[in-house]
């Protein structure tokens, strides 16, 4: 197992990590408008500009790319592991590096937590400090918190 950073010739790995994950979990949490938005909020031109902008990793297992997150100053965002990676602790392994950068440089970690992730990041100490909704299509409702953990 090992996190490397992602490279201009990794887009399609990322991508591909980030909408496998989405178009098999999201839709047990939100509505199509609202999963359709994220699909579209991680798009190729957003994830190519997190790549040069040297923030996104990826989580190699065999030499497979398996997982990735993005961490930009001390925000965590991005964090996706495919599906059938999943409950094996890559999820955990990918956040503690991104919480041990982050640390690096930085007192406080924020994020963006999707109703999927929102226990795992309970778990690990974080809490809510905002609310969103956003009407997406079809006037379907994305709702997500933005949370918090101090060092």
């Amino acid at each position: 197992m090992e996190i490397i950073r992602a490279t201009a010739e990794d887009i399609i790995s990322v991508r591909r990590i980030t909408q496998m994950t989405i178009s098999a979990v999201y839709p047990k949490y939100y509505p199509i408008g609202a999963v359709e938005f994220f699909m579209r909020h991680h798009s190729d031109a957003h994830i190519a500009r997190d790549i040069a902008d040297k923030k996104v990793y990826l989580l190699q297992v065999e030499g497979e790319n398996i997982g990735t997150v993005t961490i930009c100053g001390n925000e965590i965002s991005r964090l996706f592991v495919l599906p059938a990676f999943q409950h094996k602790g890559y999820g955990t392994f990918l956040m503690n590096f991104a919480e041990n950068q982050v640390m690096q440089d930085h007192r406080m970690i924020i994020l963006d937590a999707s109703l999927p992730a929102k226990k795992l990041y309970h778990k690990r100490g974080y809490k809510e400090v905002a609310y969103h909704m956003i009407e997406t299509e079809n006037g379907d409702f994305l709702c997500y918190d933005t949370m918090v953990r101090m060092q």
